[in-house]
């Protein structure tokens, strides 16, 4: 009876380290949230949020069960032109009634070496819809300064700013196919 109980003990010890949940910050000082929108039909506004926040949250170190979110703070829009970006800010994204722009995922899966494709729910401008987007795992890297393990994704996919009540006066100069794209890396805790 004893070796029995000293089996699942260490069974259940093995289990529980097998299925620990390992914790990453958003190294704020290496990612970006950018978006790029059609004008006029002939050329593009990029823009992205200064700032910006998420974590990450896996039990395998393949990441293939990950868990992301992803902020943005809508006030920090920038597309290098002051008065476009007090336009978006107040008539577009109204940040008074909607500051945040959130993303929670509910799938990360493996589609081949390091290709994934990110499931989940962004809320933007108070509508939540599901978004699919197209990850690309870059690595991991230590950092010499101080010791901690990076890891590094491209994140990208569209959406389209009808679906959120974005800038429904701008139909005729705005494209409705909203480009986003982020660079991200995360650090173990």
């Amino acid at each position: 009876m004893k070796k029995f109980l000293l089996i699942a003990a260490v069974a259940m010890i093995f289990s529980n380290l097998a299925n620990s949940q390992n914790s990453y910050a958003l190294d704020k000082y290496h990612a970006q949230l950018s978006f790029s929108v059609l004008h006029m039909g002939i050329s593009f506004v990029d823009g992205n949020f200064k700032d910006i926040d998420g974590k990450l949250v896996s039990s395998k170190e393949d990441f293939s069960v990950a868990q992301i979110e992803l902020t943005a703070d809508v006030k920090s829009i920038n597309t290098e032109v002051e008065m476009r970006d007090n336009d978006l800010r107040e008539k577009w994204f109204e940040v008074a009634k909607f500051p945040s722009l959130t993303y929670k995922s509910t799938s990360f899966a493996k589609v081949s070496g390091n290709n994934y494709k990110l499931s989940g729910n962004i809320t933007l401008h108070g509508v939540t819809k599901p978004i699919v987007f197209d990850v690309v795992y870059n690595g991991m890297a230590q950092s010499p300064f101080n010791k901690k393990y990076s890891y590094g994704f491209t994140i990208s996919g569209r959406l389209k700013r009808s679906d959120f009540g974005v800038g429904a006066e701008a139909v005729a100069t705005v494209a409705n196919e909203v480009e986003l794209k982020s660079n991200v890396e995360f650090v173990a805790n």
